[in-house]
């Protein structure tokens, strides 16, 4: 039977669900590319909270979805924009999660990074205590025994001056850092605040200060993700990488060519988008482990549209497309967002994720997808 989904010209139009799901492999661990997932929270519906109030989080189902992506052999970027650091996800928040899903992947032997930013701060700050909001965050995840990623911080954004501002207190963060860190490029369309990031508004200028970054303690950087939404801009940067170091895509429009590559290198990845291509990404690297880019490219390629619908301007709100994904798939019982970021996308866009997430088979358990797709349509007043 068919369901009735909104038309993007008005009214309704029939669409006919898939009947299986895509069959699921699991195998060794990726030995091509270093690939993360950035994983999504799933929020407490029983809280009693309002706008504004501390996330209350699932914790169970939370952890559970991180079991789910490293069993598939992903690594979990933890406690990242995905988790919704800044939109509704406080630092104590965040510092629980990290802390939980540190010892949750220890427990299993997963791999993980996590986010280290500034967002305990409040109000205007000093460069002083900029360092300062950075080292307390440094420090929870060294503790907890995860690899670290220097986010991009908006109150950096606010208070820098120009470039060296930026050199000094990266320059001051990588000597503290114990191990290699992932530092963290993202682009506007991601967060606005994040405009004129590494102290200029011209994309060349910026990416010559990271570049100086880099190439100053190429010792303590495992690698840069950059989420810029330009596949020729990553290309252009990764060629520039001293040896060792990795360049992480965040391109969720880009993503199967970047991490493929060509003659001169590859991108490895940090992407939100596989949060709900989880078991696909899986597949698709293990093919190109053997070597088979055509192959890899045959099964990742059909997911960018699915990609650049969830991730289509204004682009922020992507973690609203993820969280309904995962509801349809089974991996959370509702559809509750922390700070009610559920309302952040419309029905028409609600329809076409779901349809697009259905053709690629990427419900276990289509039928149960399909009576939530329902469910949803009712509250909007979609009767079948």
């Amino acid at each position: 039977m068919s369901i009735q989904l909104p038309a993007e010209t008005g009214g309704l139009r029939a669409y006919q669900p898939r009947a299986q799901p895509l069959a699921r492999t699991t195998g060794a661990p990726f030995t091509s590319r270093t690939v993360f997932a950035a994983a999504h929270v799933v929020a407490d519906p029983y809280a009693d909270v309002s706008p504004g109030s501390p996330a209350a989080v699932d914790w169970d189902a939370t952890l559970a979805f991180r079991r789910h992506l490293w069993a598939h052999g992903l690594g979990v970027a933890e406690a990242m924009d995905t988790a919704q650091r800044g939109m509704g996800l406080d630092w104590a928040g965040a510092a629980e999660l990290i802390r939980r899903s540190a010892a949750e992947a220890k427990a299993v032997g997963g791999r993980i990074a996590c986010g280290v930013g500034t967002d305990q701060l409040t109000a205007p700050a000093s460069l002083a205590e900029i360092r300062t909001a950075y080292e307390e965050q440094l420090a929870v995840v060294e503790e907890s025994g995860g690899q670290a990623i220097l986010m991009a911080s908006r109150a950096l954004a606010a208070t820098a001056s120009g470039p060296e501002d930026y050199l000094e207190v990266y320059g001051h963060l990588l000597r503290q850092a114990s191990e290699p860190v992932i530092l963290h490029w993202l682009g506007p369309m991601f967060d606005p605040a994040l405009e004129g990031y590494w102290g200029s508004p011209g994309l060349d200028a910026a990416t010559e200060v990271l570049v100086q970054v880099i190439a100053a303690h190429p010792d303590k950087v495992d690698g840069i993700k950059v989420s810029l939404l330009d596949a020729r801009r990553e290309v252009d940067l990764r060629r520039r990488l001293p040896r060792g170091v990795r360049c992480y895509t965040g391109d969720d429009f880009n993503y199967p060519e970047l991490i493929a590559g060509d003659e001169r290198g590859f991108s490895h990845a940090l992407l939100g988008i596989f949060d709900p291509l989880g078991p696909l990404a899986a597949q698709a690297v293990r093919v190109l482990d053997t070597g088979d880019a055509k192959g890899f490219r045959e099964l990742l390629d059909p997911t960018v549209e699915l990609s650049r619908h969830l991730f289509r301007t204004p682009t922020r709100f992507y973690k609203t497309g993820v969280v309904f994904l995962a509801w349809l798939a089974g991996h959370q019982a509702h559809f509750a967002m922390v700070g009610g970021l559920q309302s952040a996308r419309s029905l028409p866009h609600f329809a076409r994720a779901y349809e697009l997430a259905d053709g690629l088979g990427l419900f276990p358990d289509p039928e149960l997808a399909e009576t939530r797709m329902k469910t949803l349509l009712a509250l909007y007043g979609v009767t079948q």
